[in-house]
């Protein structure tokens, strides 16, 4: 399975620098932020070699916290157990599903072999926005992720992710989360969610 067509795996589970994309401005739209993302995305696939995974991870993350809507999604992946979490609890599972998420992206997009990533289009959503991609292959086949946004402050940020137009990621993660909290409760995920980054991230040639 190539790894485009993992991401649609990566999705059900639930990111020497030279040539590093600075920050931008935040995007004045909803299209505008998922093309930030994929243009930091293409850029790191076709650097992906040499960046190796801790290159790619790094240059990932800070693209990851600002247009990912990461308290909202963890909030939300965790469910109705969220309130009864310490600020502390909530702080560690946002920081670690951040990084999940940067890991993610990090290993699924790590090398460059023609594929296309394009913004299609947006609908409305209530008061959010539902903004319409394609990740079109070489071969010509193609993956959809459409990308629900929500305005925070002024930008854009992503609030969910769902492959082939319907299949929610946090639903996703919102039922695998609950097992876990189920059985081995907030700790539990907390550790789950930084034994997968680690084993994103393990074995990893330094990057000079």
């Amino acid at each position: 399975m190539g790894k485009i067509a993992s991401l649609s795996l990566a999705l059900l589970l639930a990111t020497g620098m030279s040539g590093v994309v600075p920050a931008a401005a935040l995007p004045v739209n909803a299209q505008d932020s998922v093309r930030s993302l994929y243009d930091t995305l293409l850029s790191t696939m076709k650097d992906g070699r040499r960046l190796g995974q801790g290159g790619r991870y790094a240059r990932l993350a800070p693209v990851v916290d600002r247009l990912f809507d990461v308290p909202s999604m963890a909030r939300l992946a965790v469910g109705p157990s969220w309130p009864t979490l310490s600020p502390t609890q909530q702080q560690q599972v946002m920081e670690a599903f951040a990084h999940y998420i940067s890991a993610t992206y990090a290993d699924r997009f790590d090398s460059y072999s023609g594929e296309q990533l394009q913004v299609t289009g947006e609908q409305p959503y209530g008061t959010e926005v539902i903004v319409q991609t394609k990740i079109v292959k070489a071969k010509g086949d193609s993956v959809t992720l459409n990308y629900r946004m929500r305005e925070n402050a002024g930008s854009w940020q992503i609030s969910d992710v769902y492959l082939d137009g319907t299949i929610s990621q946090l639903a996703t993660q919102r039922s695998e989360f609950h097992s876990i909290l189920q059985h081995e409760g907030v700790d539990g995920l907390i550790m789950a969610l930084n034994r997968k980054v680690d084993l994103l991230t393990r074995n990893v040639a330094k990057v000079s």
